[in-house]
């Protein structure tokens, strides 16, 4: 038996095929016995016009950018002038921000490259990279922020409180302005939500850091600074854990968060003519974008390319899946094609 193509057709308990070329969106001649159809778009639905499409930060990244290094460079200089510990940390915090930003906003650039020969898909999936490398620096960062405040616990030092103060304040403005950049698109990008996050934080982290040189400059704790420090870094790893955890499990593939594949399942089961769903797999193109790919069998015979689009357009409708490639099979349940061995979903 050839080899099974994206789009097969089970025809009296035999495998047989139409053959698709995805690159020209030609078509061969059908094989014999091969019920006659249109494979205009040859069980796929690509989307034009995905309720998911990456929408354009390109403005938001580079404003965010250029502030944040500006504020970094502040911080770092008057941390070393005021001896403080807690500027020191926003300041290696924030510096891992704007890595963050120019990470994230590459990738909002790669995932519009149109698809290759050898990269079919395009380079979607560097929106996924960029996240998990995001989180992966912010969390580095952040315990070599912690590591420095322990050591500071056994020796404090004197911190100049109405320095902190005035670099601080600037921090939660700037911090502030640019979350709100990135805030229309946080709940539809795991890559912007990464920026919209780190920016919040920063805010409110550079709003703890007020408050403790406000404390110092009138009780003379000096030993609070660290103390914000390490508050500063817990807060950032608990903040952090979500994007590390998302951005992992859409690097292997799983099912994107906001998806239940159950009541997928469930869905394409409910279809007229539908006697049995295999094969079912859904997983993230990128930070935006889902894909699903599925056997259906429809004993009573092909039900026409106009039931497989009404299909498509309900799975990006209603489960937000943008990309799907839906395999018919015309046969009764139990006669299957020779499939690999790991397709058994």
């Amino acid at each position: 038996m050839n080899s099974v193509p994206r789009i097969a057709i089970r025809y009296k308990g035999i495998c047989v095929s139409d053959k698709h070329d995805h690159g020209s969106h030609g078509h061969d001649k059908p094989a014999a016995g091969t019920p006659k159809h249109d494979h205009s778009h040859a069980g796929h639905d690509h989307g034009h016009g995905h309720s998911h499409a990456p929408k354009d930060f390109g403005k938001a990244f580079l404003i965010g950018v250029v502030l944040n290094t500006g504020f970094v460079v502040t911080e770092a200089v008057y941390g070393i002038v005021g001896n403080s510990l807690a500027l020191l940390a926003d300041a290696g915090h924030n510096l891992s921000d704007v890595l963050g930003l120019l990470l994230a906003w590459g990738a909002s650039h790669l995932v519009k490259k149109a698809p290759t020969g050898r990269f079919t898909y395009g380079l979607r999936s560097t929106s996924i990279l960029a996240a998990l490398a995001n989180a992966a620096l912010l969390l580095l960062v952040t315990g070599g922020i912690a590591w420095e405040a322990i050591g500071r616990f056994r020796e404090p030092t004197a911190v100049e409180g109405t320095i902190v103060i005035v670099v601080a304040a600037i921090g939660v403005v700037i911090n502030l302005a640019t979350a709100l950049l990135f805030m229309a698109g946080r709940k539809g990008d795991l890559n912007v939500r990464a920026a919209f996050l780190h920016m919040a934080g920063d805010a409110a982290i550079a709003l703890g850091v007020v408050i403790a040189g406000i404390v110092i400059v009138f009780t003379g704790w000096h030993w609070l600074d660290p103390l914000v420090s390490l508050v500063i870094a817990m807060l950032v790893i608990v903040g952090t854990w979500g994007l590390l955890r998302d951005s992992v499990n859409l690097a292997l593939q799983a099912v994107p968060e906001g998806i239940d594949i159950a009541k997928v399942r469930a869905y394409l089961s409910s279809v007229d003519g539908v006697s049995e769903v295999h094969d079912l797999h859904v997983w993230g193109m990128s930070t935006t974008e889902t894909a699903l790919t599925a056997h259906l069998i429809f004993p009573g015979g092909y039900p026409g390319d106009a039931k497989r689009n009404e299909i498509a357009v309900e799975l990006r409708e209603h489960f937000s899946i943008g990309h799907s490639t839906i395999q018919i099979e015309v046969a009764t349940a139990g006669i299957a094609c020779e499939l690999a061995p790991d397709n058994v979903v």
